[in-house]
């Protein structure tokens, strides 16, 4: 019951983060994206590249 009881404490805990906390969260999330822009996108279409191949050989 206790793991039950810190869960349920856990959920209604108000004391989080605030609203400057998440803008700054997200700016730093967002700057990351531009720089990493052109090698994320090559990561992305390598996967994409990867799943269309493994999809044709199960057809």
């Amino acid at each position: 019951m206790k793991l039950k009881q810190w869960i349920y404490d856990f959920w209604n805990d108000e004391s989080g983060i605030g609203v400057v906390e998440m803008i700054l969260i997200l700016v730093v999330l967002i700057g990351i994206v531009l720089i990493f822009k052109d090698q994320l996108k090559t990561l992305v279409g390598n996967i994409f590249k990867e799943i269309n191949s493994k999809t044709k050989s199960v057809y």
